[in-house]
């Protein structure tokens, strides 16, 4: 294979090495939690079922401030002692509750990427307008900011929330669709930061005209 055929297949393949990457990421957190709470038997698998259903009913009503392990022990009957083993801060409980905002989503391929970023915005704009998503996440940002651990946790959840935009922008440079020289990570933010600030700010509607003017303003 000669050099310009290598780097032709090597961009091809740019889409599927950011999702893997980022989609390793995400679970290297789970992985690390869920190994320990298998050496911990049933201990751990109740943490990890009821456990974690209390801890994001409790985030998704008063933030994570307002998550309680007491609280935790009493709704879900797990016992003190059993949800202290897993360390003695709250992030543990919040890391496996935090799985529960949502599976990495696979990056759309419809031939044109002003569709492919269209339905990945459109599926944003539905998680940002659900209350319990954007009211747990929005606490999980603000956690971040004092706890190394839960800082690490959202790092993750940012990169695979990410990784379908990363995917369908790498994409659409190996074929030309948009300049090769475009800073993928500026092209995210360009896409993702108006939604947020019309959800967490201005309060204003995300609706499909708005997406499509980002987009035209993103990628032109």
């Amino acid at each position: 294979m000669n050099s310009v055929a290598f780097r032709v297949t090597m961009a091809r393949l740019a889409p599927f090495r950011v999702q893997l990457d980022i989609g390793l990421a995400f679970q290297a957190g789970k992985v690390a939690m869920g190994r320990a709470h298998s050496d911990r038997g049933e201990e751990g698998r109740a943490l990890e079922g009821e456990g974690a259903r209390e801890t994001y009913r409790q985030l998704a009503q008063s933030g994570i401030n307002g998550v309680s392990i007491v609280e935790v022990s009493r709704t879900s009957g797990i016992s003190n002692t059993t949800i202290s083993g897993t360390g003695p801060s709250r992030s543990p409980l919040l890391i496996d509750a935090c799985s529960r905002l949502g599976s990495v989503p696979e990056a759309p391929d419809t031939g044109s990427i002003q569709a492919d970023l269209s339905a990945l915005l459109e599926r944003l704009s539905d998680q940002l307008q659900t209350v319990n998503w954007s009211s747990v996440y929005h606490s999980i940002i603000d956690a971040a900011e004092r706890d190394p651990e839960i800082e690490a946790m959202q790092a993750n959840l940012h990169k695979s929330f990410m990784a379908p935009f990363e995917a369908v922008i790498e994409r659409a440079k190996s074929k030309g669709e948009i300049s090769s020289d475009r800073i993928t990570s500026d092209l995210v933010a360009a896409l993702i930061g108006p939604m947020f600030f019309r959800r967490w700010f201005s309060k204003e509607t995300i609706g499909k005209l708005f997406i499509r003017t980002i987009i035209e303003n993103s990628i032109r």
